[in-house]
């Protein structure tokens, strides 16, 4: 299982990454500062470390720094509310192997987690590279690493929203996840979404994958909780939506 530390101030995107990481197969550590993320980093080397800048005491470039002189090999990636180039810049100059700009939806994190991962000769979560490995539902064919959909044999044309709710949808195997934990994952914790735009991607995934979006057998409704997605195949007529 590969470990992540997670070096970031603020306590309500720091809980939402762990959990998101952790419900994507990876051991989590979290450090509220830079001073304790250098220590955590040098204490017991990480995987991967995902490194906010705006840190207190120690900010994000300093504990960069620090962590590529002592040693540290693994990939980081910086996470920020600073977009200018020149922070890039400095940022890629101090050793850092990716970059992502606050808000930031989690399904594009956690596909750029997996990446350098994989660059680094990490792997992914799970046996065989099983947090990337294709899958089905009926005749929907969803290939995450290729961010493609095919449903019988057709290509199926998701817009970058639809394909990370389908996503985010396909992780939980099966079960429930509110609207809120969908429009955090999907939109970024920041991101001023209303309920009802979960709602109306949900029916253009619908419209795009079900034979009836009106009665829908894989992306169901759960009543006064949100939505799940029935990953196995069930015989024609015998179910029916919620």
């Amino acid at each position: 299982m590969n470990r992540i530390l997670v070096v970031e101030d603020n306590p309500t995107l720091a809980y939402g990454l762990r959990n998101n990481l952790e419900i994507d197969g990876y051991e989590v550590e979290v450090a509220a500062d830079g001073e304790s993320g250098v220590r955590a980093g040098l204490a017991s080397p990480p995987d991967l470390v995902i490194l906010d800048l705006m840190l207190p005491g120690m900010d994000g470039y300093r504990v960069l720094k620090r962590l590529r002189e002592e040693g540290l090999r693994a990939p980081v990636l910086i996470l920020t509310a600073r977009g200018e180039e020149a922070d890039k810049v400095l940022g890629f100059r101090l050793g850092c192997d990716d970059y992502v700009t606050k808000p930031f939806g989690v399904m594009e994190l956690l596909a750029r987690v997996r990446a350098l991962l994989r660059r680094a000769g990490g792997g992914t979560p799970g046996v065989d590279g099983e947090a990337d490995a294709v899958e089905r539902f009926g005749t929907v064919v969803v290939d995450p690493g290729a961010r493609a959909v095919t449903r019988e044999g057709v290509e199926v044309s998701l817009t970058p929203k639809e394909f990370d709710l389908l996503l985010a949808l396909l992780r939980r195997r099966g079960t429930a996840a509110s609207r809120l934990d969908l429009m955090r994952e999907v939109w970024g914790h920041r991101a001023a979404v209303a309920s009802r735009t979960v709602d109306t991607h949900v029916a253009e995934l619908r419209r795009k994958l079900e034979a009836t979006p009106s009665d829908p057998v894989y992306i169901l409704t759960v009543h006064k909780v949100g939505y799940r997605l029935r990953p196995d195949p069930v015989p024609h007529g015998s179910l029916t939506s919620p």
